[in-house]
């Protein structure tokens, strides 16, 4: 061999090492598992233990963790792994885990990611967050107190979230001497409070995660116990068949359009696997192609399978947008705009049934509405109790009503396609998240039914556009009086109305309802119902309600059509709200007597973008009201004089 041959043999053999380790990194498979339990069963610990043996921590990470064990740590002159995961500041000050923390590592076997999950109960959410992912939980209990409320809390998620392969971690069993007497009792009770849960795998495995003892190596101080080290087991553990033996679907997140040749449909294959000239759905609307090409980030292929990122072409050219989903047509998902699923609440304002939310599912955004809580669900012990609202952390099974039909799959089937988040429309806040347990069918033999004469024609008979003008204010802000007045003008001059009251419907439409913030909110969506009802009749209708919640008045504004909702807000200050008061109602308000008044004991979400702010302190009402016809005049709202006949008829 020449000098320069042995020179390019030299120079290209630590390349052709890198790129064989990296090929070799990325034939592994994955698994994603979460660590979760009670508060200092020792969760950081274990992860901390599982980075540290499999020499996962580079010198200067090392370096800082010994000054920060000197600083934080809770086990004397030792290294507390805990805090290698425990990064947020106030965690490491309390000792405790808040967020949830990821950490990757990596052996011979097989690739790991793993989440540490908060243990306080308060957390609950964070970890939902954690094991909506997760193929495998490590359910960690301490020796000393065996299996505490949280252990069954924790446990109880798992299953209600599919983790289908379940380790019991008993930790600290170097605090009772390595008892086995002690192991065997803590996995006794926990096999019979899992009973019922759908588990395919559940591993017990007494540990010490301080010392490592059958962490990653076999503890030689427990002889009697001979079955696998938790690394073991992670290495072993099957997962993923269930995805493959299932029907294909691709959820498409971007259809893919480099020039006028090209048209692809992005996402990654949720279930199932595909190939060429295979027959697919779009499972809502129905059409049907036949798959032409399955590009993938490493070229072409024939095949593709349950966790590929692809971009499939058909043959045909069909309405494929983003949000849709992609199925074997031999086996299609259910489609319905009405489902039950399980909810747990992730936000510090109740959930409130008949309060609009956005429901995200996969790449699909649709508006949707619990119409129901069937039952609150105690996680402590599984009963079954009646609710109103769910607070943070609750969790119930609810009917959910959408504004449009989606595709999607029972959670149990497919953890991807029956998954979804609800989305506050004010905030934008993740509030919730939901588990599809099945469609709900009692709505499908109703239609809209097609009517001869329409809104249009209604209004055009009448000489006026429809328009709903929604008088928003405290109690006592003057609301009632100004809608009155512009009522009256508004009649003298010929024009059809009618004044929806808060009062008066409450004698009525609404008398079942009290002053919760719950039935307020059922109290607006009926009244904008009914609202957008009589602008469908060409009216112009005024609404005079305190509707405190913004969420409620922006649904309101949605059920009509664009320009037709006109929110006017009554900007009148509590304290000269309280001076008016002719029936004492804050006076009792403050006393106690009265509950849920709005102002005082129940918040008021001011508008923030109303199209009309009415200030009527010191002012006459009559010119007050006059502010409200001149902006329909200036909007035309209130179109000729002569086409409308005097004294209110055509």
């Amino acid at each position: 061999m020449s000098s320069t041959d042995t020179s390019t043999a030299t120079s290209t053999a630590p390349q052709e090492v890198v790129t064989d380790y990296i090929l070799a990194q990325e034939q592994k498979d994955q698994l994603r598992f979460l660590t979760c339990g009670s508060v200092d069963d020792g969760k950081s610990t274990l992860i901390g233990r599982l980075l540290f043996d499999t020499k996962l921590i580079f010198e200067d990470q090392l370096a800082s963790l010994e000054k920060d064990s000197r600083k934080h740590g809770t086990v004397g002159e030792d290294i507390d792994l805990a805090l290698l995961v425990d990064g947020l500041e106030a965690e490491r000050e309390q000792g405790i885990t808040i967020d949830v923390a990821y950490r990757f590592f990596a052996t011979d076997k097989r690739k790991f990611i793993v989440a540490d999950t908060p243990g306080h109960e308060q957390y609950t959410r964070n970890m939902a967050t954690g094991a909506s992912t997760a193929d495998l939980a490590v359910l960690l209990v301490d020796a000393r107190h065996g299996l505490m409320v949280q252990t069954r809390r924790h446990a109880f998620i798992a299953s209600l979230l599919g983790i289908r392969h379940v380790v019991l971690a008993v930790n600290k069993i170097d605090l009772v001497d390595f008892s086995e007497e002690r192991f065997n009792e803590i996995k006794s009770d926990f096999e019979t409070f899992a009973a019922g849960f759908d588990f395919e795998s559940l591993e017990a495995i007494p540990m010490s995660a301080r010392y490592g003892d059958n962490v990653t190596g076999r503890s030689e101080k427990m002889g009697w116990y001979n079955g696998p080290t938790l690394l073991e087991h992670l290495e072993g553990v099957q997962i993923g068949e269930h995805e493959l033996v299932q029907p294909f679907r691709l959820p498409v997140q971007w259809v893919n359009r480099p020039n006028l040749d090209f048209r692809g449909y992005s996402g990654t294959i949720a279930a199932g696997s595909v190939q060429v000239g295979d027959e697919l759905v779009v499972s809502a609307s129905g059409k049907t192609s036949k798959v032409d090409q399955i590009l993938t980030p490493q070229g072409e292929a024939p095949l593709a399978r349950a966790g590929e990122a692809v971009t499939i072409t058909l043959e045909d050219e069909i309405d494929i947008s983003r949000g849709d989903l992609l199925a074997a047509a031999g086996s299609r998902p259910d489609v319905a705009d009405q489902m039950a699923a399980h909810l747990i609440w992730m936000a510090e304002d109740a959930l409130m049934p008949g309060r609009s939310y956005i429901m995200k599912m996969g790449a699909k955004t649709v508006t949707a509405t619990v119409t129901e809580i069937k039952h609150k669900i105690n996680v402590n012990s599984f009963e079954h109790v009646a609710g109103k609202q769910l607070e943070l952390n609750e969790i119930a099974f609810c009917n959910l009503a959408l504004a449009a039909p989606v595709a999607f799959d029972p959670y149990e089937a497919n953890r991807t396609t029956g998954s979804f988040i609800l989305i506050d429309r004010v905030t934008n806040a993740t509030v919730g998240a939901g588990m599809v347990w099945f469609a709900l069918r009692r709505a499908t033999n109703i239609h809209w039914q097609a009517l001869e004469v329409d809104k249009t024609a209604r209004a055009d008979s009448l000489g006026q556009k429809p328009a709903v003008l929604w008088f928003t204010g405290l109690s006592g802000s003057g609301k009632s009086t100004i809608a009155s007045i512009v009522e009256k003008k508004l009649h003298l001059e010929g024009r059809h109305t009618y004044t929806l009251d808060g009062d008066n419907v409450r004698h009525g439409l609404n008398k079942d309802l009290g002053f919760t913030d719950v039935d307020r909110v059922e109290n607006i969506r009926r009244v904008g119902e009914v609202a957008r009802l009589f602008a469908d009749a060409g009216l112009i209708t005024l609404v005079s309600f305190i509707s405190p919640f913004r969420a409620e008045r922006q649904l309101a504004r949605e059920m009509v059509g664009d320009g037709e909702f006109i929110e006017v807000f009554v900007d009148t200050p509590i304290e000269e709200c309280k001076k008016r008061d002719p029936k004492g109602l804050y006076a009792k308000a403050e006393a106690g007597e009265i509950k849920h008044f709005t102002g005082i004991s129940s918040p008021y979400e001011a508008p923030e973008n109303p199209e009309l702010v009415l200030n009527n302190v010191g002012k006459d009402p009559e010119d007050v009201a006059e502010e409200v016809i001149r902006y329909l005049r200036a909007n035309n709202y209130l179109l000729s004089p002569s086409l409308v006949s005097g004294g209110g008829g055509i």
